[in-house]
């Protein structure tokens, strides 16, 4: 059975919104604190695999929320590498108030790369070992979000410094910083999101112009975003959001 690990974190000023809730992108930036705290606990940790130029990416998550967490709010996040084959790797994480009402559920798959070439390795049965993940022919396939059909809004954006993180890469999080300001201040300051799904494609690199891309649909039925970052006509990331309002009456 696979190991699970732990970590407390109380939610800081800085990670909420206007609605003093924690927004998407430091949603996952906890995620990835929990993941690499089990990994450095194991013996895993990144200045482990960095002696041999590898590292961890994350290639999509899934995360149902029933509330996001609030400002100043005592959480706990639990993580396991459930299973895992040749080149990918599959880890739950849950989030739980400090009542133990489940609020956060999140699938997400994750693969090693050799980080001076880019490119995608097999993982190496001994690191992987360290999570007790159970060895499949085939991991569960995650929701992929659906295609825009036309555009309602987009932005460009340059990838600065500070998007960078130490694998070398765009941190994950940014990605869902670019999704959400695409959408106006009213629409975020009155609703949440109620199901997430990310898929990263194709990396960008330090110094590139890229465009975020929306479609708002919005009907009595359901409120969907869907969105795609783009460098160039290369698809970087996609995410489909479903949202649910959090105005009175």
């Amino acid at each position: 059975m696979a190991k699970e690990y732990q970590i407390n974190h109380q939610v800081l000023y800085y990670e909420g919104d206007i609605t003093n809730q924690m927004t998407m992108a430091m949603l996952l930036n906890v995620l990835v604190l929990a993941s690499e705290g089990q990994s450095r606990f194991l013996g895993v940790g990144h200045e482990v695999l960095g002696q041999d130029d590898l590292g961890w990416v994350v290639t999509s998550y899934s995360i149902d929320v029933v509330r996001m967490p609030k400002v100043d709010e005592n959480i706990t996040i639990t993580t396991e590498g459930t299973s895992y084959n040749r080149f990918f790797a599959f880890r739950k994480f849950w989030i739980n108030d400090q009542a133990g009402n489940r609020i956060v559920q999140v699938q997400s798959i994750w693969v090693m790369i050799n980080e001076k070439t880019r490119k995608l390795v097999s993982i190496p049965t001994e690191i992987v070992a360290a999570y007790e993940s159970e060895a499949v022919k085939r991991i569960p396939r995650l929701p992929k979000p659906t295609t825009l059909t036309e555009i309602t809004k987009q932005k460009r954006y340059q990838v600065r410094y500070s998007d960078i993180d130490f694998n070398g890469h765009v941190n994950n999080a940014h990605y869902l910083e670019w999704v959400a300001d695409t959408l106006p201040l009213t629409f975020l300051a009155t609703h949440t999101p109620e199901h997430i799904d990310i898929r990263f494609e194709n990396e960008v690199r330090y110094g590139e112009m890229i465009d975020s891309h929306l479609q708002l649909i919005k009907n009595e039925e359901q409120t969907i975003s869907r969105h795609e970052i783009k460098d160039g006509e290369t698809v970087s990331a996609n995410a489909e959001i479903k949202w649910r309002s959090t105005e009175k009456g």
